[in-house]
C-alpha cells in the first residue's frame, strides 16, 4: 500500500493538471485565427508605446481567443430530443410567426430565443438531426438582439431541418448590436446530426428555434443554455404525442 501511494498521488496530480489545462485551453474556430493574430500584433505595438496600453491589449487578445473557442460538446443521443443551438440565456419564449422566407407557414410556432453575449461561445449547432431543406439569408438592421423586434428587423440567416418523419424545425441566426457577420457553413440538402456545428455569429447575437406545432418547450426564461447539450424540447415524448392527437 505504501508503495502505491506515490503512484496514485502522481496520477491525481496529472488529472488535476489535465483538468486545469482543459479549463483554460480550448480548440479555436478557424474564423478566429486571423482576429487573434491582429489583436496580438496590435498588443505588441501598444507595449512599445506604453506598458498599461500593452496590458490592456493583452487582456483584449485573451478575450478574442476566448470568444472564438470551439469546445467539444456531449450531445444526448436519444431520438427526438431538441438541443440548444447556442450558448447563452433564454431571452424570449413565446408563440411567433416564423420568418416568411423559411416557408414554415403563417401560423404561430413556439419560438425559443437564445441570447449570446460577447463572452459566450458563438459556434452554433444543429438543434435536431435531419436534412437541411431550406437556407435563407436576409439582410437587415443591427438592433440589440435581445429585443423581440430583432427577429423581424435584424440581419438573419435561417435553416429548416427536416427529420425522417417529416417534422421540421426552424433555426435562425440573428445578428446583434455588435455582430457584423453571420457565418453559415452548410448547404441545402446536407444531412446534419443533432449537435453538429453549422456556423457561428461574430461578436454578440441571438439564435431562434421554431418548434413544430404541439411541441412544448422544456426550458424557462432566463435559463442558461449549453450549445449541443441542453435539451430544450422532446419531439418523441408521450405528452407531445397526446397534444398532437388532441389537436
Amino acid at each position: 500500500m505504501v508503495a502505491t501511494r506515490p503512484v496514485r498521488q502522481q496520477g491525481e496530480r496529472a488529472d488535476m493538471a489535465a483538468n486545469l489545462t482543459a479549463a483554460v485551453v480550448f480548440p479555436i474556430h478557424r474564423e478566429g485565427y486571423r482576429f487573434i493574430a491582429i489583436f496580438a500584433a496590435v498588443t505588441l505595438v501598444l507595449f512599445l508605446i506604453w506598458l498599461p496600453l500593452g496590458l490592456l491589449g493583452l487582456g483584449l487578445t485573451v478575450w478574442c481567443y476566448y470568444f472564438f473557442r470551439d469546445p467539444e460538446r456531449v450531445t444526448p443521443d436519444r431520438e427526438g430530443l431538441v438541443v440548444s443551438p447556442a450558448d447563452g440565456v433564454i431571452s424570449l419564449l413565446m408563440p411567433a410567426v416564423p420568418p416568411a422566407e423559411l416557408g414554415l407557414g403563417e401560423a404561430p410556432m413556439t419560438r425559443i430565443s437564445i441570447f449570446m453575449n460577447v463572452f459566450n461561445c458563438h459556434v452554433n449547432r444543429a438543434p435536431i438531426g435531419g436534412q437541411i431543406v431550406k437556407i435563407a439569408y436576409r439582410p437587415g438592421k443591427f438592433l440589440n438582439a435581445s429585443l423581440d423586434k430583432a427577429s423581424d428587423d435584424n440581419e438573419r440567416n435561417g435553416l429548416v431541418i427536416q427529420m425522417a418523419d417529416g417534422q421540421q424545425v426552424g433555426v435562425v441566426q440573428i445578428a446583434g448590436l455588435v455582430a457584423r457577420r453571420i457565418l453559415c457553413e452548410v448547404q441545402e440538402g446536407e444531412m446534419l446530426g443533432t449537435g453538429e456545428r453549422f456556423g457561428m455569429i461574430r461578436f454578440g447575437s441571438r439564435v431562434d428555434v421554431y418548434l413544430p406545432e404541439g411541441v412544448e418547450p422544456l426550458v424557462s426564461l432566463g435559463q442558461v443554455m449549453i450549445s449541443g447539450e441542453t435539451v430544450i424540447a422532446d419531439l418523441a415524448s408521450n405528452e407531445t404525442r397526446r397534444m398532437a392527437e388532441a389537436i
